[in-house]
């Protein structure tokens, strides 16, 4: 299970500039949230949006049931991991309630993300699309299709139609 108690952060790690960051956040309570096309798409846009506003590339998705994995980079000197998924989890969760929490009861508040995320900054000697592909794989690993293409809720911002090509 994703659960984090303490803040996981790396001491002394500013977490902004031109880093690369291998990120995994998890549904508030292992909800599988991300079963749903219509949450996938509410998260995917706020994803788009806030990593263009923030200036991050977003080199892999993948909306796994009850967690996201990402491979993000920082696109300039004062990109800040940390506020970008704050601002992306913070927005998508607003409308997730909007859009979908009505499915709810009215006693319990529906929520989206469990608290803080997991990151690993990538160094410099690991291969960046090796990463994509284990997030690209993540669901064929886990039984859920034969082959990532198969998959509807991953994909990349940044490789378009280069996807299959760099894999």
């Amino acid at each position: 299970m994703l659960r984090f108690n303490k803040r996981p952060r790396l001491k002394g790690f500013a977490y902004t500039g031109c880093y690369r960051y291998f990120i995994t956040i998890g549904t508030y309570q292992k909800y599988q949230a991300f079963c749903d096309k219509e949450v996938v798409a509410i998260c995917l846009e706020s994803l788009k949006e806030k990593s263009r506003l923030l200036n991050f590339k977003v080199w892999a998705y993948c909306f796994m049931p009850d967690h996201l994995h990402l491979l993000l980079e920082g696109k300039t000197k004062d990109a800040d991991l940390k506020k970008m998924i704050a601002m992306f989890k913070q927005i998508s969760a607003y409308q997730y309630r909007q859009n979908v929490g009505q499915r709810f009861s009215a006693e319990k508040e529906p929520k989206l993300w469990q608290p803080s995320f997991y990151d690993h900054v990538l160094r410099k000697n690991e291969d960046l699309f090796d990463i994509v592909r284990y997030i690209l794989n993540n669901p064929v690993r886990k039984g859920l299709v034969r082959h990532y293409t198969e998959y509807m809720y991953s994909g990349s911002l940044v490789l378009k139609d280069g996807i299959e090509g760099a894999l």
